[in-house]
């Protein structure tokens, strides 16, 4: 009875042996896939993060180019201001005026400053050669030139001075 009883032991462990390995297999394979899986969703959040971060960029030089043009469509209106400026001494204008440029000046308009500067045709446009002692400079601005962003928007329009 002890051989028999050895024998149903031994076919015991043998079976159990192999349910164990089965098992230990399955884990093991199980790991392989928690790990595809985590590899999977851990690329799938980077790569929703690199497509809000691209959607935000995106969305911001939409902003940008929206506010440039509108700015483009508006300097024809300030040129009109400073002109009425000129010409009509009225606090409430100039109160105006410049309340209106310092709004531009937040949305990012910056005026070119080339008066009195050596005459630059990335910045302006010389519409006039007129006499003076110096060869190449900007005497008089005859409409402003602004930048946006770093890039020219309008060029000025100005005379220059040319040595006699």
């Amino acid at each position: 009875m002890d051989k028999k009883q050895t024998k149903t032991e031994t076919k015991k462990t043998d079976t159990e042996k192999l349910e164990f390995e089965k098992l230990n297999l399955e884990i093991v394979e199980l790991k392989k896939q928690v790990d595809e899986f985590k590899n999977k969703y851990l690329r799938a959040i980077a790569d929703y993060q690199n497509l809000e971060k691209r959607v935000g960029d995106e969305r911001f030089e939409l902003m940008k180019i929206a506010n440039k043009a509108m700015l483009i469509k508006i300097l024809p209106f300030l040129d009109n201001l400073e002109k009425a400026e000129l010409f009509i001494k009225d606090p409430g204008l100039k109160i105006s005026k410049d309340h209106f440029m310092q709004i531009l000046k937040e949305a990012g308009l910056v005026e070119i400053e080339v008066l009195n500067k050596d005459y630059d045709p990335v910045t302006a446009e010389a519409v006039q050669l007129v006499p003076g002692k110096e060869e190449g400079k900007v005497v008089e601005v005859l409409r402003k030139g602004y930048m946006f962003e770093d890039k020219i928007i309008r060029v000025a329009q100005v005379k220059v001075s040319k040595k006699l």
